[in-house]
């Protein structure tokens, strides 16, 4: 149910985006945003990290977007989120005694300070290209061979769908990678 919760912007986006184009979709988000964050202190009565993030990008890029009728802003802002997340997770091999992707996980699973070194590179490594991704299937696929309109159709597809099965066979690849560093409790406990 959280998964779907943490999706609400995203599918309010695509669903309104299809039906009345990228100005009523980016208007969507804005307040699918605002509403997720709302709802989630009313039920825990705190905030969640990263859909305070989301919000703070989503309401001054859906901003510049909906006051200057330029969807070039609503594009650079999964880049700009995937970017922050990136310079966070890079950069906790330099601040701090554990890196992000092991304060994250470092409950649920034991590994050695090397491994999670790794996983915390390739995760920072992955947001950064993704960024990169984005912004080209934003701003460059197809050339000069397609309309505008035929590319920002491509890249909000590929935003709700592309990114999100990148970042889940991503997820999949680093499990399967992590999985035989990972002992079994009563070996642990022993």
């Amino acid at each position: 149910m959280k998964f779907l919760f943490d999706l609400f912007p995203l599918l309010l986006f695509f669903g309104v985006f299809k039906l009345y184009g990228i100005y009523a979709a980016t208007f969507a988000a804005i307040v699918g945003s605002a509403l997720q964050v709302g709802l989630y202190w009313l039920k825990t009565r705190s905030f969640e990290k990263m859909h305070l993030i989301t919000l703070a990008i989503i309401l001054v890029m859906g901003g510049l977007t909906l006051a200057l009728r330029d969807d070039s802003f609503i594009k650079w802002k999964p880049t700009i989120l995937y970017w922050i997340f990136s310079v966070i997770i890079l950069g906790s091999h330099f601040i701090g005694r554990s890196t992000v992707m092991e304060r994250l996980m470092g409950s649920q699973i034991s590994l050695p300070k090397v491994i999670w070194s790794k996983v915390n590179l390739s995760w920072g490594l992955f947001f950064l290209i993704t960024g990169l991704l984005n912004i080209y299937m934003a701003f460059y696929y197809g050339g000069s061979d397609i309309t505008e309109q035929a590319r920002t159709e491509l890249w909000v597809n590929f935003k709700v769908f592309g990114l999100m099965l990148l970042t889940l066979a991503f997820a999949i690849v680093q499990a399967l990678m992590i999985a035989k560093y990972i002992k079994p409790e009563e070996e642990e406990s022993q």
